[in-house]
Parts: structure tokens; C-alpha cells; sequence
């Protein structure tokens, strides 16, 4: 990460056993608020999308700190053997807890979520406290992954999607999070209205259910991978303005956040 006045430091944590690994981007200022961001199925820590929002949230004065689930990137385990919900669930709470840890006790705490990291962010957010959230293309249940699978596979030949079994999907990837969304609040939900993986009708569904403050951008003819340039841009703009109203304490006023 290029850039005088943010700085970057890799932290080791555990996490059922597992050694999970991550780097935290640090702003020029002391005891910063942190986003965690929890990436999708199939990414890791070192997606472009988190990057980029891990550079615009130091510019604000904001860190972040991006990690690899177990079983990617530089973290311990075997994909398909240790992923699930609440596996991923887990690996974000202990992430939660070594950052304020490490950030002192009552600092804001911002997650962002990406696709299946956006359902395990969600899940977090409904169990601890969290002051922010933001999700793009969430899935609130596992039915539109599995079908998406299926879809992509030959009819006489259904064994893998992304060099994984069909199999994988319907035994690792069974949830359903619909009764959590109430609990939601502080949250800023993305999605491509043409998204083909995780229909437009879960970010409607979120947004439908959770409590204010929240808001929801639609991106009109946007993809799950959301690569369209503008969209990504707005994506930049709206995601780190919103974390900076939640988390910075020159936004709030008599401890509620104006909105």
C-alpha cells in the first residue's frame, strides 16, 4: 500500500484451531476506529474491492483490516473440508475480538461484508455490537447459491462449479439467516439488479427487515462481481461516507448519529 501516512502491519490470529492471517492498514492518527471486512465464498483479503476500500477508509482516518477466511489465501485449513457459515461466522468474531483487543475496548467497530462474507457479516453483527455495517450482494439464504450451481453445471455432467463438487454446496452451504435481519441496524446494503448468482430480492428482503438507521443501492444493470467501473466507483464513495458518519466521533452528536 503505497502512501506516507498509512501504514500496514500483518496480524496472526486463531480461530477454532485454525491460523488465520490478515493486514491491517493503519491511518496517521492514534487509536483509530476499524473496519473488518469478510470476503466472499470463493475471494480472499487481497480482493481488489476491499483494497481499495481499505485505502479510502485510512484516508478518512478510519483502518481496516482485511484477513483470509480458513482455508484461503494464507490462512490454515482445506477449503472444502472446513468452510461453512458458521465457520466463516466464527473466523469474523475472533477477528472482531483481536482488533478491539488490539484497538482498546469501546472503540467503533465497522464490518464489511462481500457476497457470502456479506451473510457472515450479517450473522455477526446480530450476535455482538457492532457501529456500522455494509454487505454487497448478501445472500439471506443458501437456495440462490445452490441453484446458481446447478445451473452452471452440464446436465451430464454435475461434479464441479469452480473445480467444486455440486456436492459441496448442498451439504456446506445449507442456511438461512431471514430471522436475524431484524436485528440489523446502522447498514448500508449494495446490489446488482442483474446479479444472476444472488438475486436482487435479498437485498430488498434486507433492507425490508431491518431497523433504521439503513439505506439500499440498487445498481441498475449490475452484476454479483459488481465490474462495472461507475458502479464500483459508487461503491468507493457511498460505502466509505458511511462508515465515516457511523465510526467518526466528529459525526455524532450527543451520542446518536445524525442522520
Amino acid at each position: 500500500m503505497s502512501g506516507s501516512t498509512i501504514t500496514c502491519e500483518e496480524i496472526t490470529f486463531s480461530s477454532d484451531n485454525y491460523k488465520l492471517k490478515g493486514i491491517i492498514h493503519l491511518p496517521a492518527v492514534k487509536n483509530p476506529p476499524v473496519v473488518i471486512g469478510s470476503h466472499g465464498l470463493l475471494s480472499t483479503g487481497s480482493s481488489p474491492k476491499q483494497i481499495a476500500l481499505a485505502d479510502r477508509c485510512c484516508k478518512n482516518g478510519i483502518a481496516y483490516f482485511r484477513f483470509d477466511h480458513r482455508g484461503c489465501g494464507e490462512s490454515q485449513g482445506i477449503f472444502e473440508e472446513v468452510t461453512t457459515l458458521d465457520a466463516r461466522c466464527n473466523d469474523l468474531l475472533e477477528a472482531v475480538k483481536i482488533i478491539t483487543a488490539r484497538n482498546h475496548p469501546g472503540n467503533r467497530i465497522g464490518i464489511f461484508g462481500s457476497s457470502f462474507g456479506g451473510t457472515a457479516a450479517i450473522s455477526v453483527a446480530t450476535t455482538c455490537h457492532i457501529d456500522s455495517l455494509v454487505t454487497v450482494a448478501a445472500p439471506v439464504n443458501s437456495n440462490s447459491l445452490i441453484d446458481a450451481a446447478e445451473k452452471s453445471l452440464p446436465v451430464s455432467k454435475a461434479d464441479d462449479l469452480n473445480n467444486l463438487p455440486l456436492s459441496f454446496y448442498k451439504k456446506n452451504l445449507r442456511f438461512d439467516i431471514s430471522d436475524r435481519l431484524s436485528s440489523l441496524k446502522n447498514i448500508l446494503i449494495f446490489h446488482g439488479d442483474k446479479d444472476s448468482v444472488v438475486p436482487v430480492s435479498n437485498a430488498e428482503e434486507i433492507f425490508r427487515k431491518a431497523g433504521k438507521p439503513k439505506s439500499l443501492i440498487l445498481q441498475k444493470q449490475g452484476d454479483h462481481r459488481m465490474s462495472d467501473k461507475k458502479h464500483q466507483a459508487q461503491f468507493l464513495d457511498e460505502a466509505a461516507g458511511w462508515f465515516k458518519k457511523f465510526l467518526l466521533p466528529e459525526k455524532r452528536m450527543n451520542g446518536r448519529t445524525s442522520m
